[in-house]
């Protein structure tokens, strides 16, 4: 008896393993936020390679893992001094990429391609530019990056633009004003709101994520489409600027839109950057070394990461913590409003067994463990951001 009870528990087992992994398949799985390509440059690799212990990602991994649509993030922050040709040079090495490997991934423009793409399972690659300051204060760079591939924009990074203030730099003015109220400037300009309309028009998606309070509000009653916020979780569960409030999540869920999980750790668990601090000051000469040789600051902690990467590694919340976060959004505002913007390549950490793209897998699995039905983790691992962005290219 105890025997026939193990081969039962052993075939279930089997059973319920291959069943997440074609629930898994069958999804057309969307990474609304990777940053392979600025990790490329910083590390002189080529995403073409094996890139197996040097990045989270390469072209044969997102195979791998499920991926069937990914938009490259395109970032440089805000002391670059040149960020429209630093931002189309980012664009260059993807298509480079895509020239020499026509049969495994394609810069999809219109729905037609896309649709071509997904039948003949190729990956279909699009621009997310992170930060306005990369269109200079010009819409021509707008619509240029437009007819590059770009369908969002990241209205900032952590640094403002003349037309924009960022989460950043509004919750350091609140810091630093006597009664808490914003100084003047906060918020989106006339300009800001013209950047804005032409984003609707073109097909943009309005990303929300990294942007201040002000500016949020501000792009919500200006956008006449559904907004995205691109890699963002939820600020109930790890309060920081660049997580959504609760008001905030109300919003893009009466606008229709999307917020899509960032996995880095200090985003998803409250109790990491005091963990994380550690690590860097014990590793600060290192750093500002990298940093001095002309390593942008952001990939200086990265590169560190890995070197380190035991230590590192005890100071990862577990997968779990970014599940709540998922869990949180979903009771709030439905789970049509959820996706994964992973923000891999671009972060020094994530949570536990997300060690690269490869393990998306896994997140169908602890999905479907919670309760999710099959349709629920069709709309999470991409259904949801297909609607926003059709919404927006109508």
């Amino acid at each position: 008896m105890r025997i026939l009870l193990s081969l039962l528990l052993l075939c279930s087992t089997v059973l319920y393993g291959q069943n997440y992994q074609k629930v898994h398949r069958k999804a057309v799985m969307v990474d609304s936020h990777n940053d392979i390509l600025t990790a490329s440059l910083e590390k002189n690799v080529q995403i073409d390679q094996d890139l197996r212990g040097k990045t989270h990602s390469d072209l044969n991994r997102f195979k791998e893992a499920g991926v069937d649509v990914q938009l490259f993030s395109v970032w440089c922050d805000g002391d670059m001094k040149q960020p429209f040709a630093w931002a189309n040079r980012e664009m260059d090495t993807l298509d480079a990429v895509i020239a020499r490997n026509p049969e495994k991934i394609v810069l999809v423009k219109n729905p037609a391609d896309f649709k071509k793409a997904i039948r003949e399972h190729k990956l279909v690659a699009m621009y997310g530019v992170e930060g306005g300051h990369m269109i200079e204060d010009d819409l021509n760079k707008l619509q240029h990056f437009y007819n590059r591939g770009a369908r969002y924009m990241t209205l900032t990074w952590n640094n403002s633009t003349q037309w924009a203030s960022s989460a950043w730099d509004e919750t350091n003015a609140k810091k630093k004003s006597m009664n808490g109220s914003l100084p003047a400037g906060m918020g989106l300009t006339g300009f800001g709101k013209e950047v804005i309309q032409r984003m609707n028009g073109l097909g943009i998606l309005v990303d929300l994520s990294h942007v201040g309070e002000q500016t949020f509000k501000d792009a919500i009653a200006t956008t006449t489409k559904p907004v995205i916020a691109s890699h963002s979780n939820a600020y109930a569960l790890c309060p920081v600027p660049r997580n959504l409030k609760d008001d905030q999540i109300d919003a893009i869920g009466k606008n229709g839109g999307v917020i899509q999980l960032n996995f880095y750790s200090g985003f998803v668990d409250s109790t990491f950057s005091v963990k994380e601090t550690r690590f860097v000051l014990s590793h600060a000469r290192e750093i500002d070394s990298l940093v001095k040789s002309g390593v942008q600051k952001e990939y200086a902690l990265t590169m560190i990461s890995e070197k380190y990467a035991a230590e590192a590694n005890a100071i990862r919340p577990p997968l779990s913590a970014l599940l709540d976060h998922l869990d949180y959004i979903v009771k709030r505002i439905g789970v049509e409003h959820v996706g994964m913007g992973s923000d891999f390549d671009g972060v020094s950490s994530t949570p536990q067994q997300l060690d690269d793209v490869t393990a998306y897998p896994l997140i169908t699995k602890a999905l479907l463990e919670k309760g999710y039905s099959k349709k629920d983790v069709y709309k999470i691992m991409g259904g949801n951001f297909l609607r926003v962005l059709k919404a927006n290219q109508e």
